[in-house]
């Protein structure tokens, strides 16, 4: 019975590397190892080049750490004990040389893609971009398309095969924006606009996520980069501008309130100079409340305060 209970070291040890093999599996799938656009496919590309340079190195090592005492021990008698061995001009050339020269080859690799990945160089593409400002708030992302008049919240849906220009801010702390198979990590700072192009080669429903901790919610602000037909796209559209709230002042002071875990929503209408006030850091007052706020502030400036 304990034999049935309790299993042998070697059995449990099998059990646990196929019960952990899914898992393995599961973390390549839906990531940075599974690229749906052309940008995770070159940090893909440059992620494999730079670990193959980087093992020329790292594998000849791990093999002399082990050949080395095996060859030198005690009981071998063709190895050559020299105590007054010092300095050999051949072995110094080697192993300063080999090193220099993979360092060279990775920074001449990691400097031309750094180069062609640059977040706010356009995508080679015969269509127009799709535009769209991203904010980041407390804890959710919002996303405004300038062009159509719209704005939706923790859900971003273009065209497949279409260029995405995003231009991105952070209404809060400092967040980073990442969608992990179309790559492009970027950080979201409060007074300054990144740029950012993406482009989806598939159809597909992507996870995006704030790779920067940001609070209390941090765990639960995720998004969904919607990659879709262009006629569906247009229904999208066409279906926000329907139905749904205006995101003017008053429907931003209300969205601006910590919150996590917000289920996506869209806004039929936006004000357009919204993006423009967020990223410079101006506040933004509903019309009911902004009196108010002036003369309250006028007060306390003729109190000396």
């Amino acid at each position: 019975m304990s034999a049935v209970l309790w299993p042998g070291v070697r059995t449990r040890r099998r059990i646990a590397a196929l019960a952990g093999t899914p898992m393995l599996l599961g973390g390549c799938s839906r990531g940075v190892l599974d690229p749906q656009g052309p940008v995770g496919i070159a940090e893909k590309t440059l992620l494999l080049n730079a670990t193959g340079i980087m093992l020329c190195v790292v594998v000849p090592v791990m093999i002399a750490t082990i050949c080395i005492p095996w060859w030198f021990r005690a009981s071998n008698t063709r190895a050559r004990y020299r105590p007054t061995w010092a300095y050999s001009g051949k072995v110094e050339l080697t192993i300063w040389s080999i090193p220099a020269m993979i360092i060279l080859l990775l920074g001449g690799v990691t400097w031309i893609a750094c180069h062609q990945l640059d977040p706010a160089r356009p995508l080679a593409s015969s269509q127009k971009a799709v535009e769209v400002e991203v904010v980041s708030l407390d804890w959710k992302w919002l996303f405004i398309y300038p062009k159509e008049g719209i704005a939706s919240v923790n859900r971003i849906v273009v065209p497949v095969g279409v260029p995405v220009h995003m231009r991105l801010t952070s209404a809060t702390v400092m967040n980073s924006f990442f969608v992990p198979q179309l790559g492009g990590q970027i950080y979201t700072m409060s007074g300054m606009v990144s740029q950012l192009n993406l482009m989806a080669d598939r159809a597909g429903s992507y996870d995006g996520l704030s790779a920067q901790f940001s609070g209390d919610g941090f765990s639960d602000m995720h998004f969904r980069y919607d990659a879709v037909s262009r006629s569906a796209f247009d229904d999208w559209v066409a279906a926000a501008k329907a139905a749904g709230p205006a995101l003017d002042a008053r429907g931003y002071a209300a969205l601006a309130k910590p919150s996590a875990a917000v289920a996506p929503i869209t806004y039929a209408t936006v004000d357009p100079t919204l993006f423009d006030r967020i990223s410079v850091g101006k506040p933004i007052a509903t019309a009911a409340v902004a009196p108010h706020h002036m003369a309250a502030d006028h007060g306390a400036s003729n109190k000396g305060y």
